[in-house]
């Protein structure tokens, strides 16, 4: 039983770093587009609320997606 609770807590630290990093990789990848010539001058901060909310659904479904494909991965042992 223990080794299961701690399994449950390894994957569960392992998805908040896998998502917090690529929310920030998705960040700062959008920080290359030119946001100016799409919004109005002087709206700085909606703009910054846009792509923080932007990243993390971005981030979020990357994440997600390389997590799945890792315990995909894994299962694939029991298919021989």
């Amino acid at each position: 039983m223990d080794s299961i609770n701690s399994m449950l807590g390894i994957n569960a630290v392992l998805g908040i770093i896998s998502h917090i990093f690529f929310i920030a990789v998705t960040f700062y990848a959008l920080q290359g587009l030119m946001y100016e010539k799409i919004f109005k001058k002087g709206k700085v901060f909606q703009i910054q609320i846009l792509l923080i909310f932007i990243s993390i659904a971005l981030g979020t479904t990357v994440s997600r997606f390389f997590l799945e494909f890792t315990k995909w991965s894994q299962q694939l042992q029991y298919l021989f």
